[in-house]
């Protein structure tokens, strides 16, 4: 029995290729399938002629391509040279086929083959290869981990592949140097491992880079249903008003998403430096933020830049906001803590299932925090991930609760009940009311007017699949700015290019 559970097109530098998504009796998981086009063995034949005359005459200079717009140039003429090659030893053939000819060759001559037009699929999160003796496999973000209908020729092919990672990143990978972990000029994290340290073969994962970020709104979606329209605005008003955050959860849950769609809701005016080792934030432009990512060190195991450094580092940029891919290790965690108590609001990730997990994690080894300085900590997020149905959800939402004797409770508020689907209110905050008392002077009725208000703000973009960085932030940012402005717009159901226009005054 073979059913098709998916199917749509995808093109990578002009050559397209169907995909089909497959459940195939005799195959214990999903395949992902390529369907491209084929060629005739003369045009094949032609093409290899093509690319030997393109070898020999191409140079490519490394100093040039060390940057994205040297790398894009590069391309960019490699690409008009390719053409022009391709034109005069093809020239009765249409502009179509051409652009196909072209394309392929790019993909073989200064990207990865077959490989690219996994690349070039955004329902992707991870290509894999495992060795050459298997196929490609993938990793999808409605259907999971599939196994492909590609395979590399040799391992002398994925080392090539290898190599040509490592170039891009003006790194080697070698007998000596066997392992690669490298971020692309394409933002896409690549990692590699040659043999006998992958015993089985040459390993490569590439995780992608996320070109359009999982925004607030689009985590809202009905059909994605990540988090709710409540505890959305709960975030949404700790992050007004400066409260520390951490997010937790495990491998791929979805920490890094919900932390990046929390801060839209950053205030215009505040400095925020974000600290990652593979960029995947992104803020609107017109905020006043500053990315910093970690550097490895050369192949001599000099000029190494760690989270730490940069951490500490921050601290002289006057930030009033630092943001942090993951807490990792004691001394990060004690940097990001005493920032926390210096009065700089603190966001970051970390690996633990649920909320008495991430107080667990904090004060054992080997972060091994005093349990006393956790109180500077407000609200932990928790996400979770069904790896059987891929769907990915905010578990628990809770709030830090510091104790006489200095140790800290941990008061969940909303859990997600996997019987029903839904994130439910299982307690009241205690923590979080006593902090907007004190920082915004409300009290429970006006705390619990403004997350209505947020709350109507967060449906009308729903409505109106406002789901774009920039479109969402202008919005919030405006709010920040002229709040009974944007409540009358929203309450009207106004056209959102109303509330777009007031960032100029309009």
């Amino acid at each position: 029995m073979v059913e098709v559970l998916d199917e749509y097109k995808i093109m990578a530098s002009g050559v397209p290729a169907e995909v089909r998504i497959m459940r195939r009796e005799d195959k214990f998981t999903d395949t992902y399938e390529l369907k491209q086009i084929k060629l005739q063995p003369a045009t094949e034949l032609v093409l290899d002629q093509i690319k030997r005359k393109i070898i020999e005459n191409v140079e490519v200079d490394a100093a040039a391509i060390s940057d994205v717009k040297g790398l894009q140039n590069a391309r960019e003429s490699f690409i008009k040279r390719t053409e022009e090659q391709v034109k005069e030893e093809l020239g009765d053939v249409n502009e179509a086929t051409k652009k196909i000819l072209v394309g392929k060759l790019v993909h073989e001559l200064v990207g990865l083959g077959e490989m690219e037009l996994l690349l070039a699929d955004e329902n992707l999160e991870e290509v894999v290869v495992n060795s050459a003796a298997e196929p490609v496999r993938v990793y999808h973000k409605k259907w999971g981990w599939l196994e492909t209908n590609l395979y590399l020729e040799s391992e002398a092919q994925a080392r090539n592949y290898a190599s040509i990672i490592s170039r891009w990143v003006g790194r080697q990978i070698t007998t000596l140097n066997p392992l690669l972990d490298a971020r692309l000029n394409s933002g896409d994290r690549a990692n590699a491992t040659l043999a006998p340290i992958s015993s089985k073969g040459i390993s490569i994962t590439i995780r992608k880079f996320a070109k359009n970020p999982w925004t607030i709104i689009k985590q809202l979606d009905p059909k994605i249903k990540t988090v709710s329209l409540e505890v959305a605005a709960l975030v949404w008003l700790c992050m007004q008003y400066e409260l520390n955050a951490l997010v937790s959860g495990g491998t791929a849950s979805g920490k890094t998403s919900i932390l990046n769609a929390m801060l839209i809701f950053t205030p215009p005016n505040q400095r925020v430096i974000s600290i990652e080792d593979t960029r995947e934030l992104f803020m609107p432009d017109f905020l006043h933020w500053t990315p910093l990512l970690t550097r490895p060190p050369n192949p001599e195991g000099k000029g190494e830049i760690t989270m730490l450094d940069l951490v500490v580092n921050s601290l002289r940029m006057r930030p009033d906001r630092i943001v942090v891919g993951e807490i990792r290790r004691a001394m990060e965690a004690e940097v990001l803590f005493e920032a926390m108590h210096t009065g700089h609001a603190v966001y970051a990730t970390v690996h633990a299932d649920s909320a008495e997990q991430v107080r667990r994690r904090l004060i054992n080894p080997p972060i091994e925090l005093p349990e006393s300085v956790l109180g500077a900590l407000h609200l932990i997020v928790v996400q979770y991930r069904d790896r059987r149905s891929g769907r990915r959800r905010t578990f628990e939402v809770a709030e830090v609760i510091p104790n006489e004797d200095g140790t800290v409770k941990v008061n969940v508020i909303y859990r997600w009940n996997p019987a029903t689907d839904v994130l439910e209110k299982i307690s009241e905050p205690v923590r979080l009311l006593t902090q907007l008392k004190m920082y915004a002077g409300m009290d429970e009725k006006m705390m619990q007017a403004d997350l209505k208000e947020k709350q109507m703000i967060l449906q009308y973009m729903l409505d109106r699949k406002i789901t774009e960085t920039d479109d969402i932030g202008r919005i919030v940012a405006n709010y920040y700015r002229n709040r009974e402005k944007v409540l009358e717009i929203v309450k009207r159901k106004g056209n959102p290019e109303e509330l777009y226009r007031m960032k100029t005054g309009g």
